[in-house]
């Protein structure tokens, strides 16, 4: 099975979540690339990515809930999603230290106005033409103390009964991963 993972703002492929992926779902591939942080580079390599890859699943974190979102056809888990990132970027214009490493050696990151813009025209368009199937295929998993977004109130009203809380804050550790995140994981990938 394939499972591709999004990280979130300042982070990378290399994120600790991946790797906690890598360790739960034993013989499973996970797919961790690095997000580019304009808009259109990253929707298009993580096209590119489902295109060419197929993945079973795809779980996104923060930022990577709002892409993994934008990917339709495919099952997702959005893990703390971030649906409105221009409101945070807007906070953080200027140069930004990446948390994990990335596989090209950058440091730092630019949050541009032009940025934040692209990313605010692409959060009025992300619930248009939202099928019945596509809601099916997508679900939400929400910590109960998220201290930086929660978007949890406005996910139900796009996708009913497809999102819950957990425990926890807004990066969940491997416990919690483990003990919430897992078993919704293991039902939305499909039996083989």
């Amino acid at each position: 099975m394939k499972v591709l993972f999004i990280h979130g703002l300042a982070s990378s492929g290399a994120y600790k979540m991946a790797s906690s992926l890598r360790i739960l779902l034993k013989g499973s591939e996970v797919i961790s690339p690095d997000v580019p942080i304009k808009p259109s580079d990253a929707l298009a390599l993580l096209q590119g990515i489902c295109s060419r890859e197929k993945p079973d699943l795809i779980v996104g974190l923060s930022l990577g809930g709002f892409w993994a979102q934008k990917l339709r056809g495919f099952r997702k888990l959005l893990v703390n999603p971030d649906l409105h990132p221009s409101r945070l970027l807007r906070t953080k214009t200027g140069v930004m230290e990446y948390l994990s490493p990335r596989q090209d050696g950058a440091t730092s990151f630019s949050i541009t106005d032009e940025i934040c813009n692209a990313y605010e025209a692409l959060e009025k368009t992300q619930f248009e033409s939202l099928e019945i199937g596509e809601i099916s295929l997508t679900y939400g998993m929400f910590a109960d103390h998220d201290e930086m977004v929660d978007c949890f109130g406005e996910f139900l009203l796009h996708y009913p009964d497809r999102g819950h809380r957990y425990p926890g804050t807004h990066l969940p550790n491997f416990p919690q991963i483990k003990k919430y995140l897992l078993p919704v994981i293991l039902d939305e990938i499909p039996s083989e």
